[in-house]
C-alpha cells in the first residue's frame, strides 16, 4: 500500500494517507492509454469541415477557349481542380464522424493508469481540503504559489464551489473539475494535479 502526505492550503503537511495499490499504483498500460487519448480527441472533432468540389463552384459554364489550334492545352472548364479558383478533388467533406469507442473496461484501465503516472512522477498534490474565503482570483493564485504549482494545473474537489470556480476560470493554466467528471486526457494534459482528500474517497468508491 503507497502512503502520501496530506497538505494544507499553505503547503504544510497534515498527515498521511494510504492510496489504494489497485487504481494508484498499477503498471500503466501504455497502449490503452494511448487510445483512450486518441479516442478523447477523436470525439472533440465536430466533422463540419467541407470543401466544394467542381460542381459545387460557381461558374465555369462554358469552355475557356476553343478545343483546337489555339497551342494551349485543351480545358473544358475554369472550375476544373487545377485552375484557380477551382473545385477541390477529394477534399473533406461536411458532417463526418470521427467518433471512436472502447469499452468500459479499457476506459477504466486507462483512468487507472494515468492516475498511476502521476503518482509515480510525483505530479500529484493532495489537500485535507480546498476552501476560499472569496471569489478573488487572487486568493487562488496565493494558494498555488505556496503549493510550488506554476502551470497546467489540474484541480479535483469532491463538489464545486461557487467560490473555487470563480477564483480559478480566469486562470489559463488551471483547469478545475468535480472528482466525477475527471478524465484521462485531462489528467495527462496537466503536469500537476491537486486533489482533495474527499475527491480521492469517491474515485476509489468508483474505479476500486
Amino acid at each position: 500500500m503507497s502512503k502520501i502526505d496530506v497538505l494544507n492550503i499553505k503547503g504544510e503537511k497534515v498527515k498521511s494517507i494510504t492510496l489504494a495499490d489497485t487504481i494508484w499504483d498499477i503498471t500503466p498500460n501504455d497502449t490503452v492509454l494511448y487510445n483512450a487519448i486518441v479516442l478523447a480527441n477523436s470525439n472533440m472533432r465536430q466533422g463540419t469541415h467541407s470543401v466544394k468540389s467542381r460542381s459545387e463552384v460557381s461558374g465555369g459554364g462554358r469552355k475557356p477557349w476553343r478545343q483546337k489550334r489555339t497551342g494551349r492545352a485543351r480545358q473544358g472548364s475554369t472550375r476544373a481542380p487545377h485552375w484557380y479558383h477551382g473545385g477541390v478533388a477529394f477534399g473533406p467533406q461536411t458532417e463526418r464522424n470521427y467518433t471512436k469507442k472502447m469499452n468500459r473496461k479499457e476506459r477504466r484501465l486507462a483512468l487507472k493508469s494515468a492516475l498511476s503516472y502521476k503518482v509515480q512522477d510525483k505530479e500529484l498534490i493532495v489537500l485535507d481540503k480546498l476552501s476560499l474565503e472569496s471569489n478573488k482570483t487572487k486568493e487562488m493564485k496565493n494558494i498555488l504559489a505556496g503549493l510550488g504549482v506554476e502551470r497546467n494545473i489540474l484541480i479535483v474537489v469532491n463538489e464545486l464551489d461557487d467560490n473555487i470556480v470563480l477564483a480559478s476560470r480566469n486562470l489559463n493554466n488551471v483547469l478545475l473539475l468535480a472528482a466525477n467528471e475527471i478524465n484521462t486526457l485531462d489528467i495527462i494534459s496537466a503536469n500537476v494535479m491537486i486533489i482533495t482528500e474527499d475527491a480521492i474517497k469517491t474515485i476509489e468508491e468508483v474505479l476500486v
